[in-house]
Formats: C-alpha cells, structure tokens, sequence
C-alpha cells in the first residue's frame, strides 16, 4: 500500500528519490520497502552519504576482508565498496527504470570531491564509475563547478547520464543548461543515441535559508526578520522559471525533435535545519511537475505523516520570489556572495567526508589485514 501523500506528490509530477543508501539498507530490503510504501523511483548518495554507512554496523565487513587480502588500495577499495552498492541499488530500482522509459529508476553516484577543480581528473572518474558500475541507470553525479561545467559537457557528450550537483545560484544553474545542451549537441556529433542520454541538476536548497537567515539574524531589525526562512524556496522557485525558459527555446526545441530528454531541476538538501521551520518545507512548496524532490528518510516519513500536497505550488509565484530576493538584497545581504561561498563550502564539506571515508575504510582494511 503507498501512502496517500507521497502518491499525491508522485501524481502532482514529482519524483521521489531518497537521499541515502547503505548496504545494510540494501540487505534488510528497506530500499525496496519505500519503493512499495513511500513511492520511491529514484536514490542519490554523496560523499557524506558513503562515509556514514561505512563508519555504521558490519555490513561491509566481508567485502574489506577480501580487499584487504587482495592487497587493495584505500582509493581503489572505496570505488570497489560505493559502486557495489550503486549497481545493486541500480538493480533494486530497474523496474521503476523501464516503468519510466528511463527517467526515473536511477542511482547517483559522486566523482571524488577532491577533482571538484580538476576538469580532465572529474571526466576520467566520471567514465571510470559509468564502467565500473555498468548499469543503464546510473547517474553520475559532477559539481556545477568551474571546472565541473566542460565535465559535464564531455560526460554528457560521452553518452554519460549526469547529476549536476551543487547548484547554489541562478546565473550558475544557466551555465548548467548550457553545458548539457552543448553535450547533446557534441553527442549528436559523435552518433551517439541522445534519447539513452539523460540529467538532472539538483538544486540545493536548505542552506541558501541557513546562510542567508544566519545574516538577517545579524541584522536583528524586525524587517529582516520577517524574511527569515523564505530565500531558499524562493531561489528554488526561480530556477523553475529558468528551467521553463530553457525548455521553451529553439535550441531546446530542436534538441527535443532529435530525441533529447529534460534535464530536470532536481530540489537537493530538502532536509530542514531550523527546526523553527515546518520539516516539510522544501517538498510541499516546491511541488511543480517535471522536477525531482530527493530527501533523507526523516523528511520523507514526515511527508508521509502529515505533507500537504496542494500541486503546482511554483509556477505562478515567479513575482512573490523575486520581490522577496530583492528584499533581501535590500538588507545589504549579496546575492551573490552569499552563493558562491555555499558553492565553495560544498566542495569543502563533501572533502572532509570523503577524508572521513577514506579513513574510515584505511582503518578498516589495516584491522582485517
């Protein structure tokens, strides 16, 4: 039985993924458990994501004694460990793939954080997990970095299916499109079929509100307080109309007569951090068809108890969100600054939990060595 408001969010055109995955997860059946009950058709994973399973229970135990026996490098163990889980989780969710005609059913999977400026290292990684992994719905997920960007057009042109991650900003989130239109473009080129070829670019939401609200907070006036919690569902509003714009031009058009798919928003970081705020925040107010709602499991049972599914809730505020932003650059707070410093703090934490990992996994393959 699926739980009424997930499949009232799944009818309203948004595709639940769930923002974890272990292997425990994977052995006790609790991934195809939300499948069933909770209308999952989609799972993405991060650095931080792999760090905590691996730090979690025994689940990995076997795996690290036959790659410790092998004489297995930390770096190589971590691929070997994160895309077993991949291709597994791949497998658990072909049906939803073939469902879909390839949209949902997917898996993301991350290059290594510490390539997040490195173009040609982030290309190398990016066909080396799709390889490795070996599976037709496979994300591969690359930041919307600088560096990223050339990446994502050469992945895509490669015939990759790419996740664009860690988009903070509007002007950024353009560039995106941009990038992937080109890789389309570059793969009909090369002969490559673009209709096996899809993306989504996740839009990270949360911590525009943390950031932002941590400002106004400074400001301490009753008028930026009133604008506390609001930024980033107004951002992510925005990137919506970015994304209509997009989809509604001639090259989109063109691209789409030759086969190409939406490279949907994907609305990331939905978990809410002040808890002063509504915990399903970033799902119910972000409801508009064609986007992709990725959550941690807290988020996504505290839908399932009490979400209010009210449908496209995006497309007609476009004018609510830009006064809003405008609102808030009016308290001398920088639109800009603000994103491109939760750019750099993204790359910067997904490196700290990708060292955790690799620590992780050194300690473990030294103890069973």
């Amino acid at each position: 039985m699926t739980n009424n408001n997930t499949e009232a969010l799944a009818q309203a055109g948004v595709s639940i993924w769930l923002d974890d995955l272990s292997r425990e997860r994977l052995d006790s059946g609790s991934l195809s458990d939300l499948i069933a009950e909770r209308n999952v058709v989609g799972v993405t994973t991060n650095p931080s994501i792999f760090s905590n399973a691996l730090a979690a229970g025994h689940a990995y135990a076997d795996q690290v004694k036959e790659l410790a026996a092998n004489g297995t490098g930390v770096d190589e163990a971590i691929i070997e460990i994160t895309t077993e889980d991949v291709r597994r989780a791949c497998d658990v969710l072909r049906p939803q793939y073939d469902a879909t005609d390839g949209v949902d059913g997917r898996v993301s999977i991350e290059v290594s954080p510490l390539l997040a400026n490195d173009t040609e290292g982030t290309i190398a990684e990016a066909k080396l997990l799709h390889e490795k992994v070996d599976r037709e719905n496979v994300l591969i997920k690359i930041p919307a970095t600088e560096a990223g960007l050339p990446a994502i057009t050469e992945a895509t042109a490669s015939g990759i299916s790419v996740n664009v991650t860690l988009i903070f900003s509007l002007p950024r989130y353009r560039e995106v499109i941009n990038a992937y239109y080109t890789g389309l473009e570059q793969a009909l080129e090369r002969g490559v079929d673009i209709s096996k070829v899809h993306s989504v670019a996740s839009f990270f939401v949360s911590r525009v509100d943390v950031e932002i609200d941590k400002r106004l907070d400074a400001l301490g006036t009753d008028e930026a307080t009133a604008l506390k919690g609001k930024a980033g569902v107004a951002n992510a509003r925005l990137a919506y109309q970015v994304f209509e714009d997009a989809i509604g031009s001639e090259r989109a058009k063109s691209l789409e007569t030759a086969g190409a798919r939406l490279q949907r928003p994907l609305w990331a970081s939905t978990g809410v951090k002040d808890p002063s705020l509504p915990d399903t925040l970033y799902v119910v107010d972000l409801v508009a068809p064609n986007t992709v709602n990725t959550m941690p499991e807290k988020t996504l049972e505290a839908v399932a108890d009490h979400g209010e599914i009210r449908g496209d809730v995006v497309s007609d505020s476009y004018h609510e969100a830009n006064k809003l932003l405008d609102a808030i650059d009016d308290q001398g707070i920088s639109y800009t600054e603000v994103t491109q410093l939760l750019e750099d703090e993204g790359v910067e934490k997904f490196v700290v939990a990708w060292n955790e990992l690799k620590g992780t996994v050194s300690a473990q393959l030294e103890q069973a060595r």
